[in-house]
């Protein structure tokens, strides 16, 4: 092939080798990432077999791999991940189905979601259509469970499917503000459900205040866990909220008037739930139903989204997204923003777009996307008549923050949010104008004649723009995540490629502190410390407004940026607004207003902290205590540890837990007594590494300290109080369910006490051997402080960032 290999980073190669190379039986790679880009054009490409001779599909080819191999576009992961390999999967990310109020079609609609989402899609659902809990159900004479029930069994379904061998599935769960169910629902992420609320009871009083608070958040985090959820926030209610009145409740059964809310009752609780745990969000229903998002109103209402709820969806469609890297259409200039034109004034920035390579780009981008549509291997015939009858589209952004970098903007600034809407603008009307071109040959979309298009010119598609999460094409690409501000300047990759601690640099952070003078060593560990470059002393003023980071800028920024972008959007916008950790729950509040007010089609907002698994801004600031072997002059009066025999035996096992593979070393002595245990996952220098450490060294002591328990009896105590323990997610089904790394310790022990009487279990024995102390290798660096979960590839924390829980290191995503 004479065409040139892509250029890119570490970090993006091996995202591309761990993700989407194509592979046979889990063998190396068969594909370089070049290869990769021009499996997936020859792919497309063939949508437009039929209006191209077959010179026009090779010039086609062609200009597909050149965008994607310069990062200038990239479709979404499905399409990169599965065009061309003929393994059946779909091309599109995202989809919304239906949840009608009968016992048969909500369970039909639960299968096809798991067959969406074993092949690498995330689902949307509206359980507004569904009776209140408590309401009549006439063929059984008993009564409803109401839609947080269904909610609960999506979740469970969604557990345990793993998508495409990549990643877990992702849902988004809206419901009416109206439903008389909607406190429960508000509620359902913050109050303990009823299973959970049996186990908390059980222990709670046994339990010290702090410890009991943590129990109660494991707990919490456990249910829903594979949801967003977000109130469908109507016109009446917003009405309401403003002259502070109530509102009606509609039964979704009759349609009569139920009940009645106070609508700052039920907004002051959406809030304060938001505030705690980063859900609801809010979804302005009747906006988004007047508006380009609902283009053919007789197939609507629209009453759903995606997971992340940038793309609203009739029941049963789907869309094929696509992103444009900014900062690859910035004329070469210096990375300052200051080159002068002749009359010696400094070049205006939108002068330093090339807007003309843009427009190509962007023709190309709906056209690729065009021909998504036709070669895309559906999950099923109810989405592939809903697709093709509207043929929508969804070409976005990526890079923005980097294009400001560029372009010497701050991002909290009244230049870029004119910015910002101007180019949405030119890829709004310039998509609008392609899509009208593609109709002249192609034909419009089949339902255009009923469309709110009608009476102008004929189009292709149905909606072309949408501003979508690039969490992990984003990092091929080596830019910033959609239109979201920076997030870090200098941060741990920890976990990746070769497992050490080291600081890395935003490049262009980098060249620009070391070109400008203030670059060093110490800068890079005070500004990953602090989380942020404003406010250091040795750090220039104007390069301290260019590169605020996300928990920099007020929240509303955050929502403006977000309004700015959403105005020339046919679809909608991801981005998460931002608050720190201090933020109060009327700050939460005004963010939500503030988006209505706006003309913002929805609002996800998050604050630092209030979800585990996250990775918070900032280094720790907790003194780290030097490691230290106890021994019995330091211990108290008459108590000692039993000394480590010279030599042990043991067994090692395997075995599969929500964050990766697990394995745990059981030694014994000659009377074979269990003596000693190992944990080991993830790699030397991750943040599982040392847990894993930890907790083996735990169960050792216990194993140590002298008691009138035998061994055996002590390990059986320490199943019992480990069988169980839960985080954010969990790895198979039923009774092979492991909810974490505790849970996984748990399996062993107890199949290695019944090993004797020939049990099967879960856990997989690799080794026998003779057993020696090897210390654990540690890391080095400074740590970012973490609170809770970790990305289940290589250990890294994840960052909340578009909606979404993903990992800046590897490229994997919940969503």
């Amino acid at each position: 092939m004479d065409l040139p290999e892509p250029a890119l980073s570490r970090n993006a190669q091996t995202v591309l080798e761990r993700r989407y190379l194509h592979r046979r039986d889990g063998s190396e790679p068969l594909e370089s990432p070049g290869g990769a880009f021009w499996r997936v054009a020859v792919e497309i490409a063939r949508g437009s077999e039929p209006w191209e001779t077959s010179e026009g599909i090779e010039r086609l080819r062609r200009e597909y791999y050149l965008a994607m191999a310069r990062l200038e576009f990239l479709p979404n992961s499905p399409t990169l991940m599965n065009a061309g390999k003929r393994n059946g999967l779909q091309y599109s990310a995202c989809y919304v189905l239906p949840v009608p109020d009968s016992m048969d079609s909500i369970f039909e609609t639960n299968k096809r979601a798991a067959l969406i989402h074993q092949s690498g899609g995330g689902t949307g659902f509206a359980f507004s259509r569904l009776r209140p809990a408590g309401d009549l159900v006439g063929s059984t004479g008993g009564v409803a469970s109401g839609p947080v029930s269904f909610l609960e069994v999506y979740n469970a379904s969604t557990e345990s499917v793993k998508q495409g061998g990549t990643r877990r599935g992702a849902n988004m769960g809206i419901l009416r503000v109206d439903h008389p169910d909607i406190m429960r629902f508000i509620r359902c992420k913050r109050d303990l459900d009823e299973r959970n609320q049996i186990a908390y009871n059980a222990v709670a009083d046994s339990l010290p205040p702090g410890k009991r608070n943590e129990l109660r958040q494991a707990l919490l985090e456990s249910q829903i866990s594979n949801f967003n959820i977000s109130v469908g926030a109507t016109s009446r209610f917003m009405e309401a909220l403003e002259h502070d009145q109530e509102f009606e409740l509609i039964s979704p059964r009759t349609g009569n008037v139920v009940g009645r809310l106070r609508a700052r009752d039920v907004f002051r609780e959406m809030t304060e739930c938001a505030w705690e745990t980063g859900d609801p969000g809010v979804v302005f229903i009747d906006r988004i139903n007047a508006g380009p998002a609902n283009p053919v109103p007789e197939m609507g209402p629209v009453e759903a989204t995606n997971p992340c709820g940038e793309q609203p969806l009739y029941a049963n469609e789907a869309c094929n997204l696509g992103s444009i890297n900014l900062a690859m259409f910035v004329k070469p200039s210096g990375i300052d923003g200051s080159s002068s034109a002749t009359n010696g004034h400094p070049t205006p920035a939108h002068e330093r777009i090339d807007w003309e390579r843009l427009e190509r780009t962007i023709r190309l981008a709906v056209r690729f996307l065009d021909d998504v549509i036709n070669v895309n291997p559906y999950p099923d015939e109810h989405i592939d008549r809903s697709v093709k009858a509207n043929r929508r589209i969804g070409l976005g952004v990526m890079g923005w923050a980097d294009l400001l970098v560029l372009l010497g903007i701050p991002y909290d600034s009244e230049e870029a949010l004119a910015l910002g809407a101007r180019v949405m603008q030119v890829i709004n009307e310039t998509g609008h104008d392609e899509s009208a071109r593609l109709a002249e040959v192609r034909g419009p979309f089949p339902m255009w004649g009923r469309s709110m298009y009608r009476d102008g010119r004929r189009l292709r598609n149905a909606t072309v723009t949408t501003i979508a999460p690039t969490g992990t094409i984003s990092i091929i690409a080596g830019c910033s995540s959609g239109i979201e501000p920076l997030f870090a300047l200098v941060f741990d990759r920890r976990g990746s490629l070769d497992g050490q601690l080291s600081l890395e640099v935003n490049a262009m952070f980098g060249e620009i502190s070391q070109r400008e003078g203030f670059w060093s060593d110490e800068l890079a560990r005070e500004v990953h410390e602090r989380g942020t470059a404003r406010g250091i002393a040795g750090v220039p003023d104007r390069w301290q407004r260019v590169f605020g980071t996300a928990h920099d800028l007020a929240p509303e920024w955050h929502v403006r940026m977000q309004a700015a972008w959403q105005t020339y959007t046919d679809n909608a916008v991801s981005k998460t607004i931002n608050l720190p950790h201090d933020a109060t729950v009327d700050d939460v509040a005004a963010a939500y207003r503030l988006a209505y007010e706006t003309g913002c089609n929805g609002i996800t907002v998050y604050r630092d902290g209030s979800k585990s698994g996250v990775l918070h801004v900032g280094g720790s600031s907790e003194p780290k205590a030097p490691e230290a072997e106890t021994t019995a002059d330091e211990s108290e009066p008459g108590a000692s540890i039993e000394p480590r025999p010279r030599g042990l035996r043991g067994v090692t096992y395997e075995i599969e837990t929500p964050l990766g593979s697990a394995y745990v070393t059981i030694n014994h002595d000659e009377r074979e007594e269990p003596r000693e245990v190992f944990v080991n996952q993830g790699k030397a220098g991750s943040d599982i590494a040392p847990l894993s450490e930890a907790i083996g060294k735990l169960s050792t002591l216990i194993l140590r300290v002298p008691s009138t328990m035998p061994p055996r009896a002590r390990v059986r105590e320490i199943i019992r109080k480990l069988r169980g323990i839960g985080g954010a997610t969990s790895l198979g089904f039923g009774p092979d369910r492991t909810r974490s790394l505790p849970d996984a310790l748990a399996k062993v022990l107890e199949e290695h006490l019944t090993s004797m009487e020939g049990s099967d279990g879960d856990a997989t024995p690799v080794a026998e051997m003779e057993a020696t102390e090897v210390p654990y290798p540690a890391g080095n660096g400074q740590a970012l402080r973490l609170s809770g979960a970790f990305c289940p590839d290589c250990g890294t924390a994840l960052v909340h960032e578009e909606g979404c829980d993903k990992c800046f290191s590897c490229g994997y995503s919940r969503c």
